[in-house]
């Protein structure tokens, strides 16, 4: 018996110091930008061995950043983006992904396999057919044309489809007995009870579209139209490398993600749709 909770013990030291080690080797580079981003202009960037806190941090860095660039209309349309895209695939996805889990008709299995298998098709397949499309809809420069494209996901598609499944059916069958619709019973019963796959998916878009670079680069001409990454990738001509306000305006731009996160964790939690059916 001693020997089996030794064992599981050092199972989950094991465990923590795996855990510990990849969260460590991921927050060095974040921690080396912000220190970066905090140097004045005497410290040499590239000193052997480098030193990882700056000895006359500054905060100037972002001040000229900031003066120099339109950073708020940047984040503004950055936001603009980011939210209707993520509205939009909890919209669409939750709507495509509700029969393919509860419903029952011809080819539901073969009409999923199909949207799962678009998942391996790479987007530098498709981003010319769609930029073609962009054109003939009068979508360039504009938001809905850096939405177009990800208004919904496979990814999201397959992720919702699982959590309707989880759902039990007493929930929906109760709903059915009360007069509901199926329209009614995706609002009020379904999405409630797969709240965190929804904050899941939320996360997940609203990260990868504050921070795609290829589609608004492609579909944006006007700088007025640009957003975060965009506008960061305009310093490196702007001030010719010069790597301590390209890292003030990485942070800037990775900021709100980390803030975003820190806001919807505390919904990622078990749902509870469970908890209401006794057996």
């Amino acid at each position: 018996m001693q020997h089996k909770q030794r064992s599981t013990i050092w199972k989950i030291v094991g465990m923590y110091a795996l855990l510990g080690t990849i969260a460590i080797a991921m927050l060095i580079p974040l921690v080396w930008l912000v220190s970066t981003s905090l140097k004045s202009p005497t410290e040499d960037l590239f000193q052997f061995p480098p030193r990882l806190i700056p000895s006359q941090p500054t905060f100037q860095n972002f001040v000229t950043v900031w003066k120099s660039h339109p950073f708020e209309r940047y984040i503004t349309n950055s936001v603009i983006v980011s939210v209707l895209t993520v509205a939009l695939n909890l919209l669409f996805c939750s709507l495509a992904a509700y029969p393919l889990a509860r419903l029952q008709f011809r080819g539901k299995e073969a009409i999923f396999t199909a949207i799962v298998a678009t998942i391996m098709i790479p987007f530098q397949i498709v981003m010319i057919p769609l930029y073609v499309l962009a054109v003939q809809l009068g979508l360039r420069n504009s938001y809905l044309g850096i939405i177009f494209p990800a208004i919904a996901s496979a990814f999201g598609i397959f992720l919702l489809r699982q959590a309707f499944q989880g759902v039990p059916k007493e929930l929906e069958e109760a709903a059915r007995i009360d007069g509901c619709t199926e329209l009614g019973i995706w609002w009020y019963v379904m999405l409630p009870s797969i709240r965190p796959a929804l904050v899941t998916l939320a996360i997940f878009v609203f990260i990868g579209s504050w921070s795609d670079f290829l589609w608004p680069l492609i579909v944006l001409d006007r700088p007025e139209y640009y957003t975060l990454p965009l506008g960061v990738a305009s310093l490196a001509g702007t001030f010719s490398l010069d790597w301590r306000l390209i890292a003030a305006g990485s942070v800037i731009s990775i900021a709100p993600i980390i803030l975003f996160f820190l806001l919807m964790q505390r919904y990622i939690v078990p749902t509870e749709a469970a908890s209401g059916v006794k057996g």
